[in-house]
């Protein structure tokens, strides 16, 4: 008993000495475990450097692994799992291929072989989130994939957009890594968040497409453009791996999205041998045949510029019908194509062979007839071709394509589309350098009326759906970035019809389109702001670095415009109607920065308020007082009406309920 109570007196004593005291026990655990975390936070940040820092093969020093074993095992996991730019130090280790490390990390420290780490890819320096495995297997590094499946790690695990590791392995043709994780029961038909599956990302090696084919791959999947590996083999001119994909059953007639079959697919990609090899040993119509001569000679016209091989084939697409004794059945002209008609037989291709830009004329008249409006092909060899023609100053021609371009991509796409935005600025843009080539004298012929006004009659006839698309949830914020741009584009093209020549039938025709728009849609960008904001604000410019010069600002100030807002008014737009943050169009004028006298005396006869505040408790009157500049006597369009809202708002009376509901809303506005 005496030992016992000697040691237990004995304990404490010891206890307190050490402790300094039986009081600061507490402070000094907290301290103890501030210390372990300093400690921990250090081991890891020094672990981490040196596996970045050691050469592919090494391990880690004995001086590191002493640290590491040091700690307790459960807290050795804790540090190894520690991330610093988004990975830990066994990813980094999968990716360098370190297996001793990586085995080290796993089996004395308990580091978790599922958690995910930063991958960056470097083709496109695009950032994914990934297990070490999906890291290993596109790194290219074996041993590690054998490593981390022996560990338990899921062959089948997913990155950010649903990539699996044996998709990653097949799309950097890792034969070997794809065989180990096949092996181990990797699923060979899971596609990615696109429907990329093995197979699609397998067309550049014919070794691997045959291995998986063999073990069961689906020939015949699609990816969410409707694409078969059979369209990206053909796409990237992969002979070989063509003929074997036919000869495990891959359908040549699947479409994709924009109806590509296996043959339109080697046409417009200019795949000759695989074209000469499709239509030897499949079973297609003569007509088929023709046209895609065709198109196959309209491809190498348009893409490569070898204009004798275009004759090559189109005279070949003659000989097949000449021998079936078929007619081409061809379209009626078209005005933008300067009602040229396509050729039907040799003796109409010869008469044009020598004028290389009637063979481009007629190319684009044969992609239309075989691809049809809708296919983007057609579409961008339409801009394509119009901006040939405005390189080499034919500029009437680049704004018939372009134009026709922008009818096409409204039909398909509405303007809430970013590349139908992109065509009408293309078209924005070509205007006001003509015009101001022609103010400058550079140019003889002005911008045509028509043609600006039939532009905006395309993008004011789409905004009443695409407000309705904007009405339903969610509401993407490109589509909102396109709508506001079309509306900045609406009013740059107002800018230009103010300018131009005046045309009365056409000019009045935009006049009564513009009213049932500005009265029935009222259209507001993502701020509230009408066309008549727009139209005072120097802020209105178009970002784009097809329309800025060097230093990334609009060429020109075409805002504010006093004649947008006189033409604006004309058409019934509301001098009073405010924005989101309660300002009016004349608010926006007054401001010194938009200062013009002249629209805001435009706005002030045309009804606007000077006194009408906004959620900031600002309004014109104040604006326009305190700037030197202004000289607009306020007191002149100050009514007796609006004296009186102001002495009600300033002395809080009530009113609700008192006036007519009209003037309530007129008082809260004041």
């Amino acid at each position: 008993m005496n030992v016992k109570f000697y040691r237990e007196r004995g304990g404490k004593l010891l206890a307190k000495m050490w402790l300094g005291g039986g009081n600061n026990t507490a402070p000094n655990n907290a301290n103890s475990k501030i210390d372990i975390h300093s400690h921990h936070q250090q081991l890891f940040s020094d672990l981490y450097n040196e596996v970045r820092a050691v050469a592919p093969s090494a391990q880690l020093t004995p001086a590191m692994r002493s640290r590491l074993e040091k700690v307790k095992k459960s807290d050795r996991r804790a540090v190894v799992s520690r991330l610093k730019d988004g990975c830990s130090p066994l990813f980094i280790a999968c990716k360098k291929g370190n297996v001793e490390i990586v085995e080290y990390l796993i089996t004395v420290c308990s580091a978790d072989v599922e958690q995910r780490g930063q991958y960056e890819v470097s083709d496109d320096r695009s950032v994914h989130t990934v297990t070490p495995l999906w890291c290993a297997a596109v790194a290219g590094k074996y041993r590690v994939v054998d490593l981390l499946v022996k560990h338990g790690a899921d062959v089948n695990s997913m990155s950010d957009t649903g990539s699996t590791p044996v998709r990653s392995a097949c799309f950097m043709t890792n034969l070997d890594i794809v065989r180990l994780l096949v092996g181990h029961n990797a699923d060979i038909q899971k596609p990615n968040y696109n429907g990329g599956t093995c197979l699609i990302n397998s067309v550049q090696s014919v070794e691997l497409c045959e291995f998986l084919l063999q073990h069961g791959a689906n020939v015949n999947a699609q990816d969410i453009q409707c694409k078969t590996a059979l369209h990206y083999a053909i796409q990237e001119h992969r002979f070989e791996t063509t003929r074997l994909l036919l000869s495990f059953g891959a359908d040549p007639f699947q479409e994709s999205r924009y109806k590509d079959d296996a043959l339109q697919t080697a046409c417009l990609k200019g795949a000759h041998e695989i074209f000469q090899y499709l239509i030897d040993t499949l079973p297609y119509s003569t007509e088929r045949i023709a046209s895609a001569f065709e198109l196959l000679g309209s491809t190498f016209l348009d893409e490569h510029h070898e204009s004798q091989r275009a004759l090559q084939y189109w005279r070949a697409a003659c000989e097949v019908r000449e021998r079936a004794g078929i007619s081409k059945q061809i379209q009626l002209p078209r005005r933008q194509y300067r009602n040229m008609s396509e050729f039907l037989d040799r003796n109409d291709l010869e008469s044009l062979a020598l004028d290389l830009d009637s063979m481009r004329m007629q190319s684009l008249i044969i992609c239309e007839r075989i691809l049809g409006v809708q296919h983007k092909d057609m579409i961008y060899k339409l801009m394509y071709r119009g901006a040939a023609y405005a390189d080499s100053l034919q500029y009437q021609h680049c704004i018939d394509l372009w134009m026709y371009a922008l009818e096409l991509r409204i039909a398909k796409d509405t303007i809430l589309y970013c590349d139908t935005c992109f065509t009408a600025q293309a078209l924005v843009k070509l205007f006001l350098d003509l015009q101001e080539k022609n103010n400058t004298g550079v140019l003889a012929d002005p911008v045509r009326t028509e043609d600006v006004i039939y532009t905006i009659e395309l993008l004011i006839a789409d905004l009443g759906y695409c407000n309705r698309l904007l009405q339903a949830t969610p509401v993407f914020k490109t589509h909102q970035n396109s709508w506001d741009k079309a509306l900045k584009i609406i009013s740059h093209l107002l800018h230009l019809v103010t300018q131009l020549p005046r045309v009365a039938t056409l000019e009045l025709q935009l006049k009564r389109k513009l009213y049932q728009v500005l009265i029935g849609l009222d259209p507001r960008t993502t701020q509230g702001d009408t066309l008549l904001h727009l139209a005072a604000s120097k802020n209105n410019v178009l970002k784009s670095q097809n329309i800025f010069d060097e230093n990334g600002q609009q060429s020109g100030n075409l805002f504010p415009s006093i004649e947008v807002v006189r033409f604006l008014l004309d058409c019934g737009a509301r001098p009073n109607a405010t924005n989101y943050t309660g300002s009016s169009p004349l608010y926006i004028a007054s401001l010194s920065v938009n200062f013009d006298q002249s629209i805001i005396e435009v706005l002030l006869n045309k009804g606007a308020h000077v006194d009408m505040k906004n959620k900031h408790g600002d309004r014109p009157s104040r604006q326009m007082e305190e700037n030197p500049r202004c000289t607009v006597s306020i007191a002149r369009y100050m009514s007796l009406k609006c004296l009186c809202a102001q002495v009600i708002t300033k002395h809080s009376l009530k009113y609700q309920g008192e006036v007519p509901s009209v003037l309530e809303t007129f008082i809260h506005a004041h």
